[in-house]
Order: C-alpha cells, then structure tokens, then sequence
C-alpha cells in the first residue's frame, strides 16, 4: 500500500508540474463535476424491471417520490453547459486572433464530439443485430439500445450551440430566459399547444450557455452575480415547484405528465441559474483545491476521459444489467424500485458499474479523440482551455 500512495503521488506531482501555471483548474474541476453527475444521476435514477426475460424502464421516483433531492445534486448540465460557454467563446476569440476561419474552428470542434460517437453506434449496431437474431424480447432491446444512446441527444444540443457561439457570444441570458418564460406561459397557463415547448429545447439551454459567454467577457467578476444567481433561481424555482405546479423532480420520470427535462421547463432554467450561481461561487474554493496534486490528478484524468465517460456509461449499465439477467431478477439490478432496499442495493452495485465503465474507457479508449484506432503520440500536457471533447487536460 505504501508503494501505491507513492506511485499516486508521484504521478500526481508530475501532472502538476506540467500544468502550465496560468491554466484556471476550477474550469476543469467544474466540467469534471458536472459529467460525474450526469453518470451518477443516470445510475441511480435509471431502473431496469425484469419480467421473466424482458426488461421495462422503471425509476425510484416514480415510486419514491421524496428522493427528487437526488435529481437536483445530480442534474447537472446548466454547470458544463457553463463552462461549455465559457471555453467555446474564449477558443473563439483566439481562434479569431489568430485569423482562424470560423468553418475551420468549427470542424475542429465538431470533429472532436462526434468521432467516438461512431464507435458506439457501431457497437450498438451490431449488438442490436445480435439480440434480434437471437429471439430476443423487442420490448427489451428497444429499451436496452434507447437508455444506452439516450446521451447522444444532448450531443446533438451541445454541437448546436457550438456552431452559434458567434451569435450567443454577447447574448445577454435574459433573452433565452424572457423565451422559455413565454413558452411555459402559452402551454401551461392558457393552454397553448404542447409543441410549443419544443423552442425551450434551444432557449432554455441557451441559459447557461450564454452565461458561460458572459464570464469570458467578464462580466461576472466577484461573488456578487454568483449569489444573484444563487438567490434568485432558488426563490424561482421554489415558487414554482410549491405554488405553479412544476414537477419537483430535475429529471425525466416516466410516466409522469410534465418532465422539468423533456423539453426544459422554466423550473428546470431557473434551477440549472441556482446552480451556474453555486458555481461561480465556488471558483475561488476550487481553484484553492485544485492546488493539491492529488485532486488535481483526480480532476484531469476525469476530464482526460470525460466523452468517454460521457458516451458509455449507459452502456456499462445496460451491460451489466443485461449480462446478469440470467442469474435472476437481482436487488437493484433487475428488481422493482420501490424503496429504500432497492437504494441501498443500487448503491452496491455503482463499484461493478464503476468497473464495466472502466472496460469500456480500455476497448475504446483511442476514440476519445475522435481518432479510430489510429495511434497518437501524447503531449504533455494542454497549453489552452478545451471543451470536454478535446481531453481537457491530456498529459
């Protein structure tokens, strides 16, 4: 054991010996954050019921509704949107500087989030086939491949908002905000068509985004936008959970009539400003933290990994649920979620998912880049803020 801690240690001094001093850590340690949440979230809320050989989408909340505090720790896609913002209009800005075409930066950037998407469509492709042919209930593969790609959506938002950051660059959040406001208004309180809450789909993630943009032009300088925020979204979305109806939950739960997430709602924009808020507070505190080379290392090897975290750890779930379905309907794994024994099981599983997670992350590792399996020589380490799909940090 001894051994061990020094080999961590040493590696640990190594990586932050060649960060480069300017770099702002509390960028990665939020980014790191948020992905971890999202995984965590979707393992702890997602459940697979197992009836005889198929499984059907089921989740504690539905039957445990008092647990939706988990939903607010774990929602947590206004942060890395954030700092998605944040890192998208500074790379623009440079990029612009350096008299770098706006197609090109894009297509670097677009590169980079969708090539280890091919490696897990291809997967799921192919294991997709496999069941088919194999007699396997459609109900279960359908919801095996439909949980397993469920991430690819907000991919698809993300790259949205990329290829606009010349427009939203000094957007001011207010405008995407007065949007999402309207639209609630027009299908919740007099009855408009529910279509409509499709636009939120663009504003409401627009949010945090533009945020992130007015960070970079310094605007939220010092702690007081941080509380602002905080104090704000908080009040908002209180009101709105205990007096307008929103859902208390900051997730999708099936068969609930209203989903704060499936398009955002106003409760889940004010929300996602609560926590931007929380954020930007805890800039100081993290970049304080990240001093220490341990946590340092912990964060970058997060974010040296963060789309591949992102883009498989459905499938190490979908995997390790699947594969042990033979065995019998197992607490937590296949079992109904509908108190705190399965919570407690689940949780005992999250070590084994940890480790299907880690299978993945090995077998598709050189994809991170976008690259296939073409071999590339490492560099030491990142010498300028990349979003999480260009391996922030990679060392």
């Amino acid at each position: 054991m001894t051994r061990l801690t020094a080999a961590i240690r040493d590696t640990a001094a190594r990586i932050d010996a060649a960060t480069p001093a300017h770099r702002d850590r509390a960028v990665d340690a939020l980014r790191a954050f948020a992905v971890l949440g999202v995984v965590l979230g979707h393992w702890l809320v997602t459940a697979l019921a197992a009836d005889g050989r198929s499984l059907r989408t089921a989740s504690p909340l539905q039957h445990m509704p008092w647990l939706a505090p988990v939903s607010w720790a774990c929602q947590t896609l206004a942060v890395f949107l954030l700092v998605g913002g944040h890192v998208a209009t500074r790379s623009y800005a440079l990029a612009r500087e350096r008299g770098t075409p706006y197609r090109r930066w894009l297509h670097a950037r677009l590169a980079r989030l969708f090539g280890p998407v091919v490696a897990v469509l291809t997967l799921w492709t192919v294991v997709t086939l496999a069941l088919l042919l194999s007699d396997a209930e459609y109900g279960t593969v359908r919801t095996l491949v439909k949980l397993a790609l469920s991430p690819m959506w907000f991919l698809l938002v993300f790259a949205a908002l990329t290829a606009a950051t010349p427009l939203v660059a000094r957007m001011h959040p207010l405008w995407p905000l007065a949007v999402v406001l309207h639209v609630d208004v027009l299908r919740f309180g007099l009855g408009g068509p529910g279509g409509l809450g499709w636009l939120n789909l663009a504003a409401g993630w627009l949010v945090p985004y533009t945020l992130g943009a007015a960070w970079t032009r310094g605007d939220l300088r010092g702690r007081r936008p941080g509380w602002v925020l905080l104090g704000s979204g908080t009040a908002a979305t209180a009101a709105l959970v205990g007096w307008a109806g929103y859902p208390a939950a900051m997730v999708g739960v099936p068969g609930a009539e209203v989903s704060n997430l499936n398009p955002p709602t106003l409760a889940a924009v004010t929300f996602g400003l609560a926590q931007c808020g929380l954020a930007l507070l805890l800039r100081d505190r993290l970049r304080h933290a990240m001093r220490r080379p341990v946590a340092w290392a912990a964060v970058a090897l997060v974010n040296l990994s963060a789309m591949t975290v992102f883009l498989w750890h459905q499938t190490a779930l979908m995997a390790t649920t699947a594969a042990l379905l033979p065995a019998g309907p197992l607490p937590g794994l296949h079992t109904v979620p509908d108190g705190l024994g399965w919570v407690a099981a689940r949780a005992a599983w999250l070590p084994v998912l940890v480790l299907a997670l880690v299978v993945c992350g090995a077998a598709f590792r050189t994809w991170e880049r976008g690259g296939g399996g073409r071999r590339r020589t490492r560099s030491r380490v990142v010498r300028a803020h990349l979003p999480m799909t260009e391996r922030t940090p990679h060392v």
